[in-house]
């Protein structure tokens, strides 16, 4: 083994806001799936230290998350957007892999204005989208890909408390996405 990359752990970081708990959960879920194979965190974007901006910046993966208000990210999630400026015009991130997911109230909750949003975000940032490739299983509550997306990962979280919303097929479906997203890191940039 080359010398250099004897020690190499591929990494992701998943970048979210949540204001009740629920995107939290889905992004727990996420790191969940995708740390049984690599390092991976999940980072609120309300307390982003210096270390964990370090850790955005080197990660191999970043997924963008956030609950969806108004048919669009977050006021805190686009202020999170909005203070990657300076790694935009350096091109910090230009070449990572980049991935999202959107969870909102409704069914359709206009999570795919969300996902196409933190695309695009991501595409000014000259990063490669990793998507969904995970056929529908079906529309009930246990399983996976019931909202059938392909660009990211959506989740529905009704009013109800955080251990209980989002039902288990969408739950199953973010562990589902952290490993796809650890394995496409792995086949891509895990034999540095």
């Amino acid at each position: 083994m080359n010398p250099i990359t004897k020690d190499f752990t591929p990494t992701i970081a998943i970048v979210y806001h949540s204001s009740y708990g629920h995107t939290r959960r889905v992004a727990h879920a996420i790191a969940r799936g995708a740390n049984a194979q690599l390092d991976a965190k999940a980072l609120d974007i309300l307390q982003l230290s210096d270390d964990d901006w370090a850790y955005l910046d080197n990660a191999d993966l970043i997924v963008f998350g956030s609950a969806v208000y108004m048919g669009s990210v977050t006021a805190a999630f686009k202020a999170f957007m909005d203070s990657t400026s300076k790694r935009w015009v350096a091109r910090t991130w230009q070449g990572k892999f980049a991935a999202g997911f959107a969870n909102s109230g409704g069914l359709s909750g206009d999570k795919l204005a969300v996902l196409q949003q933190i695309t695009l975000f991501a595409m000014q940032h000259g990063m490669n989208w990793v998507g969904m490739p995970l056929m529908p299983t079906g529309s009930s509550e246990q399983d996976l890909n019931r909202l059938s997306s392909f660009l990211g990962l959506m989740t529905q979280s009704i009013d109800a408390p955080v251990e209980e919303t989002p039902c288990e097929g969408d739950m199953a479906t973010a562990l589902w996405f952290g490993e796809h997203l650890a394995q496409t890191v792995l086949r891509f940039v895990g034999n540095r």
